[in-house]
């Protein structure tokens, strides 16, 4: 960019600070006055261009017009933060501009070190949260315009544009540019399905930013993978009030599987004479399979009770299952694993991994597996793939720690099938049955959106599956193989018709003529003496 180029996009992002604050300052008053601090009163103002209908109720306006007012203050907080981008971008290259050339490497350091702490003094922050502020700024304006058109416009936060640096951080410039384009153009050739980006919390917008960076890395998630391992290892971390952290960095498989098998062990000991909350049970019964050699009675984990065993399921694409492909595979409550991961588990037989095996053509779940058929097993198993997680908004639990329950009550005339079942977690069941918030919408391929109380749609996130990576190999075979198998053009419209197969048989029945009394004669119920004719009259009616 040329310096008057980036001079005048400073110039305009100053300006913008004036008609933003100018437009922040009127909803303020415009605020205060709705709750009271005004001469108007609670009941005679709102925000601007709310207006209250003489036929409806003045607190459910305001209400609604509150609602609108947060959903355009965020805006705001988005655009303002593009605003500070863009300041610190052109400041950056402002003192770079008429900084004097670096001699040394340390003169350099120095130099950036003084700018850092002088972006730090002015936002009031840490000289290290200043540098990571800096360091998005400059990542945002040099290689992700898409994202950072999307944080001008309001339609991604500051957190959303900051998971976009982070995921595109390890790829090529052609690799972040598909990752913008996929959740931020509508237009690209395969976009994101479900929830647009900025309807996404953040976790669960990460959580698909990765999914989307694991599949789409130059390098294969097989040698990530195998140098990611090495690093395996066991921390501890002392805390305040008598308390410490204890955790693990695992391969996904092995963390998902202590998660998965505490979890199922957490909820079985869950009833009216448990006082423990779920969490603290987890917390228990790790620490008790970790300090004894088994449960045994009266143990803090409870008393011997058996641990039941968990059911993850693995999404795995039939030709990375095959060894034909490297595409990753994924397992339910984490994302992206090796294939190589998958195949072992699948292989050793791990009962507690349910397969699912994906289409090559169109990446659509093909079957479960499963060792005996069980129909409200196998549509458990479907609802958990088709969800991933609870369907609330922004909910974050698993499937495993969800419960199976009828959109439509069966004694409303609900049925049991995919399309009129949810799995909320235990939490947002309870807000169903407990408030006018209610689930609809779900099919077979997507989980049910939210109504709230006050009328407004939430749609639910969905599984943002694509169709798989051929192997080049395996794309030239198909290829040679649709070359030589001619194309059906079938029938010409044009062409003539095919010459009459019995062209004579006019004269055949003028020879064999209808009797009169089956011809005239509407009870006529008598045999007939031509067998052929007898046979002709059954089929013609």
């Amino acid at each position: 960019m040329e310096s008057t180029d980036w001079s005048a996009d400073g110039r305009a992002a100053l300006a913008a600070v004036g008609v933003l604050t100018v437009a922040l300052d009127s909803v303020t008053g415009a605020c205060a006055d709705a709750d009271g601090g005004g001469p108007s009163g609670a009941g005679d103002a709102g925000p601007p261009g709310a207006s209250v209908r003489r036929d409806a109720d003045p607190l459910r306006e305001l209400a609604d017009d509150c609602l609108d007012g947060l959903a355009e203050v965020a805006r705001w907080e988005a655009r303002a933060a593009a605003l500070k981008v863009r300041l610190a971008a052109t400041y950056l290259r402002a003192t770079e501009a008429v900084a004097a050339p670096a001699v040394a490497p340390h003169d350099a350091k120095c130099q950036e070190m003084a700018v850092t702490a002088e972006v730090a003094c002015v936002l009031t922050v840490s000289e290290r949260t200043a540098g990571a502020f800096v360091s998005d700024c400059q990542a945002l304006t040099r290689g992700l315009p898409l994202t950072l058109a999307a944080l001008t416009a309001g339609t991604i936060s500051w957190a959303h544009a900051r998971i976009i640096v982070d995921e595109t951080s390890g790829l090529d410039p052609a690799g972040a540019a598909g990752l913008e384009a996929h959740f931020l153009d509508p237009a690209a050739p395969d976009p994101a399905r479900g929830c647009p980006a900025g309807e996404l919390v953040p976790s669960r917008f990460r959580a698909k930013a990765r999914t989307w960076r694991e599949r789409h890395h130059r390098d294969s998630i097989e040698t990530r993978h195998t140098k990611s391992a090495a690093d395996r290892r066991v921390e501890y971390r002392p805390d305040s009030d008598g308390m410490a952290w204890f955790s693990a960095y695992l391969p996904a498989d092995t963390a998902a599987g202590i998660w998965d098998r505490t979890t199922a062990a957490a909820r079985a000991l869950q009833g009216p004479d448990e006082v423990r909350t779920l969490t603290q049970l987890r917390a228990d019964i790790a620490a008790t399979w970790l300090l004894t050699s088994g449960l045994a009675d009266g143990e803090v984990a409870g008393g011997g009770v058996p641990s039941p065993r968990a059911q993850v399921l693995i999404t795995v694409p039939v030709l990375s299952l095959l060894g034909a492909g490297e595409e990753p595979a994924v397992l339910d409550g984490y994302g992206p694993i090796p294939p190589s991961m998958a195949r072992r588990l699948i292989a050793e037989g791990a009962d507690s991994f349910y397969r699912v095996l994906v289409d090559p053509r169109d990446g659509a779940p093909l079957e479960i597996g499963r060792s005996s058929y069980r129909v409200p097993k196998a549509v458990r198993q479907w609802l958990r793939l088709r969800d991933g997680k609870c369907p609330f908004p922004g909910c974050n639990n698993q499937s495993l720690d969800n419960d199976a329950d009828h959109l439509l009550a069966w004694a409303d005339g609900g049925t049991t099938g995919i399309s009129n079942l949810g799995q909320p977690c235990r939490k947002h069941h309870g807000l169903k049955h407990s408030s006018a918030w209610t689930p609809a919408g779900a099919s077979k391929d997507a989980p049910p959106g939210w109504t709230s109380p006050s009328g407004r749609h939430y749609a639910s996130e969905q599984q943002d599956w694509e169709p798989p990576h051929w192997p080049d190999r395996l794309q030239a075979m198909v290829t040679l193989l649709a070359e030589c198998v001619p194309e059906d053009p079938g029938p010409d419209p044009d062409s003539e018709l095919p010459p009459d197969p019995f062209p004579d048989w006019r004269l055949f029945t003028a020879g064999h003529p209808w009797p009169a009394t089956a011809m005239d004669d509407p009870g006529w119920t008598e045999p007939l003496e031509d067998p052929w004719l007898e046979d002709l009259l059954l089929q013609h009616g």
